[in-house]
C-alpha cells in the first residue's frame, strides 16, 4: 500500500437558488451561487488491496468516486480511504458532494499517468450536480442542471453562522423537489433567474449579497430572527434544513447564536474558505 494523502472537504452555502422546470433529463434547470465554507471534513486515500471507506458509515459517494477512478485507469486499481466528519450531515451543506470531490483529486494523484481533467469532471458530474464545485476554486455561478460553472467575483469579507434547526428533520433532496413541483414552483423562473443575474451585477460590498433572491426551494422562521438580529443576509442553503445568517463580524455572530441557540439542533461560526 502507498502512504496517505489528504485534503480538506470544505462545505458549501447556497447563497441564491433558484430553481425552474423540469429538464428532459429529470433534472431541473437552476440557477445557484456557490461559496465554499472553512468548515471543512479531511479526507485522505492510498493505494491498497480491495476497495475500502472507513470513519463514515453512511457514505456511499466517495465509494462511487474510487470506484469510477478505478474503472477510468487499468481497472485493477483499489483505494482505501478514510472520512474525518466535520460537516453536519444530510443539512444543504453538500458534505457528501464535498468527500467525493476530494476523493476523485486524491485518488487521480495516486495514478501514473494521472485522469485529464476533462476525464474528472466528466466522473464528478455523474456523481452529483454539488460534486463538480468542489473541482473549482472560488465562489461559482452553477446554472443548467448546477454543473454547469462560472467563477464569480464576490466580497468574501463576512463571518457566517450555521443554525440547525430543533425538530426539523431533513426529507430527502427528490422529496423538496417534488414539493416544488407540486405548488407550481418553476412559474416565472426566467424572471427571477434575469434578477438575480442583474444583482449579481451590483454586488461591491458584502453587504450587496443583501439584494440577491431568496432561497425557491425552501424557507425557515430562522431567516428572520436572523435578519432582526442583525445578519445582513439569511436563508436555507440547498434543499435545506440548515438555515445560515452573514454578519459583519463575529461579535454580531457569537450574539445571534447565543440568541437563538435554545432553538437548534447544532451551531457552528465559519468564514468563507
Amino acid at each position: 500500500m502507498t502512504d496517505w494523502v489528504e485534503r480538506r472537504a470544505p462545505a458549501k452555502l447556497n447563497l441564491a437558488l433558484l430553481v425552474g422546470p423540469r429538464r428532459d433529463d429529470g433534472k431541473h434547470e437552476v440557477v445557484t451561487v456557490l461559496e465554499r465554507l472553512a468548515l471543512a471534513d479531511t479526507v485522505a486515500v492510498r493505494r491498497a488491496e480491495e476497495m475500502r471507506v472507513d470513519g463514515f458509515a453512511d457514505d456511499s459517494l466517495v465509494r462511487d468516486a474510487l470506484d469510477g477512478v478505478a474503472r477510468q485507469a487499468d481497472g485493477t486499481v483499489r483505494f482505501q480511504a478514510r472520512i474525518t466528519k466535520r460537516i453536519p450531515v444530510a443539512g444543504g451543506l453538500g458534505g457528501g458532494s464535498s468527500d467525493a470531490a476530494a476523493a476523485l483529486l486524491l485518488a487521480n494523484s495516486l495514478l501514473e499517468p494521472p485522469l485529464a481533467p476533462e476525464a474528472l469532471r466528466s466522473l464528478a458530474g455523474s456523481l452529483g450536480s454539488d460534486v463538480p464545485f468542489f473541482l473549482c476554486d472560488g465562489p461559482q455561478l452553477g446554472t443548467d442542471d448546477g454543473t454547469t460553472l462560472a467563477p464569480l467575483a464576490l466580497p468574501r469579507d463576512y463571518i457566517v453562522l450555521l443554525l440547525s434547526p430543533a425538530g426539523v428533520a431533513k426529507t430527502s433532496t427528490a422529496d423538496v423537489y417534488g414539493l416544488f413541483d407540486a405548488r407550481g414552483g418553476e412559474l416565472g423562473f426566467a424572471e427571477r433567474r434575469d434578477h438575480l443575474r442583474r444583482q449579481l451585477g451590483r454586488v461591491a460590498a458584502a453587504a450587496d449579497l443583501a439584494s440577491l433572491p431568496p432561497n425557491d426551494l425552501a424557507s425557515s422562521p430562522l431567516v428572520e430572527d436572523l435578519r432582526a438580529l442583525g445578519a445582513f443576509r439569511a436563508d436555507v442553503t440547498g434543499a435545506g434544513p440548515t438555515v445560515y445568517g452573514l454578519f459583519a463580524d463575529r461579535d454580531g455572530a457569537e450574539h445571534a447564536r447565543a440568541a437563538l441557540e435554545g432553538r437548534c439542533a447544532g451551531t457552528w461560526i465559519t468564514t468563507p474558505g
